[in-house]
Order: structure tokens, then sequence, then C-alpha cells
């Protein structure tokens, strides 16, 4: 989680070193530098990037020959979806930065999409050559449908009427599998936050106002979301591991449980305003899901009110 979260950070200003002048609207000196400007902050940002993942993550790990790993079973689909979400992100903030460079927006979307699929696809091969994970097809079907669902909607309607969101609570655990938390998830907010898988749901954030007729009065801000998690997941596949004593723990008796949501949310982007410095945080306040009361169902709890959920 926290090797496909670093990329995000790169990705606002993007880009193609083979972008062509022939992608731009009419040609003029601003366009081409703001060209220049992208393809420059996406080369340097991107190579000093892989070679601090490479240096921070990858070296602490044992390399091997490339492989393939078979983790499609693991957390209850809940890092698939994941990374389906990752790659969604980094191919809208991509497209967002093509478009600032002039690129007409077919192009700008298609190359969008192809640099988060990219990004997505590097992490999975570093994945590839390291004895402790592998290259996951399941992993890269997960990116290759985040990406598309960003592509298609930037190309069929030129605006994203549906978006993929995030959110993140802190879980409670027993004080007997404390130190296993701590141990797969960390202590800190951030890791937290990034690696509990317990704790993360994602969500498929709907703005009804656009499909249908545009005189209507369902407010334009106003979504529908559909949220997805899990909890009780104390291991990738099940809850068994060893303890630092050697002893084999087995908790099976903590349900692996899915949950979904249905809830409100809000379209930060489409918020009405003149300046383009709150346009941007509008956009970017898009990739997180706002705390609303929402529905939940379980095959445990059924279903349950949530007064506020995040």
């Amino acid at each position: 989680m926290i090797r496909r979260y670093t990329f995000i950070l790169l990705l606002l200003f993007s880009c193609k070193l083979s972008a062509q002048p022939s992608f731009l609207t009419p040609a003029d000196s601003l366009r081409k530098g703001r060209v220049v400007t992208v393809a420059g902050s996406w080369v340097g940002i991107y190579g000093t990037t892989m070679i601090g993942l490479n240096a921070l993550w990858y070296k602490n790990y044992p390399r091997s020959n490339f492989h393939f790993f078979n983790d499609n079973g693991e957390w209850n689909q809940v890092d698939k979806v994941g990374h389906c979400y990752t790659a969604y992100i980094e191919s809208q903030w991509s497209t967002m930065a093509f478009k600032w460079a002039g690129m007409k927006k077919n192009k700008a979307a298609i190359l969008g999409g192809l640099t988060g699929f990219t990004l997505q696809t590097t992490i999975e091969i570093l994945d590839g050559f390291s004895s402790k994970w592998g290259f996951s097809v399941g992993d890269i079907s997960a990116n290759t449908l985040g990406s598309a669902i960003n592509v298609s909607q930037n190309i069929l309607w030129n605006e994203q009427r549906i978006r993929l969101k995030f959110s993140s609570h802190p879980v409670k655990y027993t004080t007997d599998v404390t130190p296993r938390a701590r141990d797969l998830y960390g202590a800190s907010i951030p890791e937290l936050v990034m690696k509990d898988y317990n704790g993360q749901t994602y969500w498929l954030s709907v703005n009804p106002s656009m499909f249908i007729s545009k005189e209507n009065n369902f407010p334009k801000w106003l979504n529908i979301a559909i949220g997805y998690g899990a909890e009780g997941m104390l291991g990738g596949f099940e809850n068994t591991w060893t303890d630092e004593n050697g002893s084999e723990i087995i908790r099976t008796d903590i349900s692996r449980t899915r949950q979904f949501y249905l809830t409100p949310d809000v379209s930060f982007s489409r918020i009405k305003t003149n300046s383009h410095f709150l346009k941007t945080i509008f956009e970017l306040a898009d990739v997180i899901k706002f705390p609303a009361p929402a529905l939940e169902y379980s095959s445990v709890r059924k279903l349950k009110a949530h007064w506020i959920y995040f």
C-alpha cells in the first residue's frame, strides 16, 4: 500500500517526454512552455522517486529472479480495490496535467490513463524481482480497470461523473491481537491510513444530476456513494501467524467479514467558484470520501446505520 501511494505525490505535474506539438490545441508559446514544464517535472520526479523507492523499500528485502505470485485471495480483495483506486487517481491527475499543458481532451485522457497504468506497472515489475512478493496478474488487472474507468469517462463525457474515492478510520483491536496488528499495519497515523485494510473503505461515488435532464433541481455537488470494505483480517489469506517466540497463533474465531455501504457524498469539484486555486483544491479533495451518515450491510451485522461513517 505504501508503495502505491508513494506515486500519488508525483502526478499533478506528470507528462511524457515523447509528447509532440501535434497533440496541442492551436500552438502558442505558453502552451509549448507548459509541455516542457510538465515533461521535465514528470521525468525528474518519477526518476527520483523510483530511485528512492528502490533504495528505501526494495533493498531491505532479498531479490530473486522475475516470478509471478497469485495473491487474488488476499485481504478479501480490499487491496485489489485499492490498486484500482490508485490507478484511477493517478490517471486523473495526469490527465489534468496534460490538459493544463494544452493537449486536446482525448489525447490528454489517453495519455493520462497510460501514465497512471505505467506508474503502477513499474511497481508490479519491481515486485516481480522481490522474493517477498511477485508479479501479480490480479494487481495488473485492477490497475487496468482503474485507468479504464478514468479514460472512458474523460473521452465520453469530458468529466468524471463516477469517481473512485477513499476513506479510512481507526480500528480498535483487542489486547491479545494488538501486537499482530501493529506488526502488520504499524502504529503511526500515516501507516494505519495506508496499510490497515481493516480500516479502509473504497467508494464508487456517482453524481445523479449528470444522468438526468439538464433542467433538474438536484444539487450538482451531491453524490450517492457505494462503499466496500472488510474487517477481521490479521493475515493475507487467513488469521494464522507465528509470533516472536516461534509459536503458531490460530485465530480463525475472528471472522473476516466484507462490508458494503450506501451514503451521500460531496462532489467538491462541482462546487462553483471563480478561483483557479480553489478549483484545484476541490479537484484534489475529490479523492476522499466526505464523512456522512451511512447504511452498512454485512453477513455478520446484516443492516446497520451509522450516524457518521468515514
